[in-house]
């Protein structure tokens, strides 16, 4: 027998006590780790800082505020992704936004964040494109879409759109929040592609 067990063994009430300590922790973390995801993910954490008020402000009264059916996305519904190990990343990710929001603020007036608009858009039809609308799909899905209840020219535009490949977000956008100035998504995706 090893030295190493025969010193655990000589020692087990540490080693038990060691381990059960560890179990702890690590569960505390879990719970702990949990609670600030699920506590980051609420509408009123995103709406906290001042300069998503902008946001808010346009986001009351769209459909995906209020609607006939009563279902609402909030914030993190369209802007991050559901899945554990994307939505962590996520957050690590946005910690960055605690830089730009406390200590070198840069949409703090609504004159800087009309500014960056644009911008701040562009980027997210970027991300919406290379994940194929996957926010979008999440609670849109179109295998339980009745075709039978769209118009004649939603179903054509949504047949054409199928065809060439399309996502989501080229054609639906400017819906929950005010469209900015320049391109369309559309209009952005097929200038990148001739670049």
């Amino acid at each position: 027998m090893s030295e190493v067990v025969k010193k655990m063994r000589q020692h087990w009430k540490l080693v038990l006590g060691s381990l059960v300590a560890l179990f702890l922790f690590s569960v505390s973390v879990g719970i702990a780790g949990a609670y600030v995801l699920a506590f980051t993910s609420t509408e009123e954490f995103c709406v906290g800082c001042h300069e998503m008020s902008y946001n808010l402000d346009e986001y009351k009264g769209t459909i995906h505020d209020t609607n006939r059916t009563g279902v609402r996305a909030i914030c993190t519904n369209c802007h991050v992704p559901h899945e554990p190990g994307p939505l962590v990343f996520a957050k690590i990710k946005a910690t960055k936004d605690v830089f730009y929001t406390y200590i070198a603020p840069s949409i703090d007036t609504k004159e800087k964040f009309e500014a960056k608009r644009a911008h701040m858009a562009q980027k997210v039809w970027l991300e919406m494109k290379a994940n194929d609308s996957h926010n979008c799909r999440s609670c849109h899905r179109a295998d339980k879409m009745s075709v039978d209840l769209q118009s004649a020219s939603a179903q054509k535009r949504h047949a054409k759109g199928k065809a060439e490949g399309k996502t989501c977000i080229e054609c639906h956008f400017g819906i929950a929040h005010n469209e900015p100035e320049g391109p369309s998504p559309t209009e952005l995706f097929n200038t990148m592609a001739v670049k």
